[in-house]
């Protein structure tokens, strides 16, 4: 067995605050990739409760990569926190039926920004929220209490509210490299033989691991 075993709820003995999210999800429309974690010292098994206003006849995924690191109390919110814009009132007046249910928009009234889309070996702060739709990179870092509401390119650092860029982890060409290399795709042992280089900053040793 090398490493961690991904199918094992609580990685770290005696820590039950980590948890590898995938063996926890059941909802079909929040797709986690192995090694994943969320950190949460209340309920750390109980993800879901972070992905709001994820109605399932919208149809939305949260989908997030391998290897990332979420940290208490993020918070996604889907395209089911959305208003109807269009006309001179944006209340819900619909949902509490008695007959204004004869209001109810029609799908294509509605906001949509897709799906939302976490990439790989990210790291997402405390209490961060990522609003509908929005796409971050691989290798992104989301700093504490930000508010992600447009893309995040692979391998920058944002911030703030609204996030803004902080800066670019390595230079154009690097993040080329690494995202040819793609090291979470490797098998687990392969990744296991190379951990030094894949916590190192040796891009041209990295591409060379056998």
């Amino acid at each position: 067995m090398y490493g961690a075993d991904p199918n094992n709820k609580h990685p770290m003995e005696g820590f039950p605050q980590i948890c590898f999210i995938k063996n926890t999800v059941v909802n079909p429309n929040i797709i986690i990739g192995d090694y994943t974690y969320y950190d949460d010292p209340v309920d750390s098994e109980n993800f879901e409760r972070n992905v709001l206003y994820h109605y399932p006849f919208i149809g939305d995924k949260l989908i997030v990569g391998k290897f990332c690191a979420i940290a208490t109390g993020v918070k996604f919110i889907m395209n089911g926190a959305n208003h109807k814009m269009s006309g001179l009132s944006t209340y819900p007046f619909q949902i509490f039926g008695n007959g204004w249910e004869k209001v109810m928009p029609q799908i294509g009234e509605l906001p949509f920004k897709g799906d939302t889309v976490v990439g790989n070996d990210v790291w997402i702060g405390y209490e961060s929220t990522i609003m509908p739709g929005v796409k971050i990179g691989d290798g992104a870092i989301v700093a504490a209490k930000s508010v992600v509401v447009s893309d995040v390119p692979a391998y920058t650092i944002v911030g703030g509210n609204p996030a803004k860029l902080i800066k670019q982890r390595f230079s154009t060409e690097a993040i080329a490299a690494l995202l040819e290399i793609a090291w979470w795709n490797w098998s687990i042992e392969k990744i296991s033989r190379n951990l030094e280089l894949i916590v190192s900053a040796d891009i041209d040793a990295l591409r060379s691991c056998e």
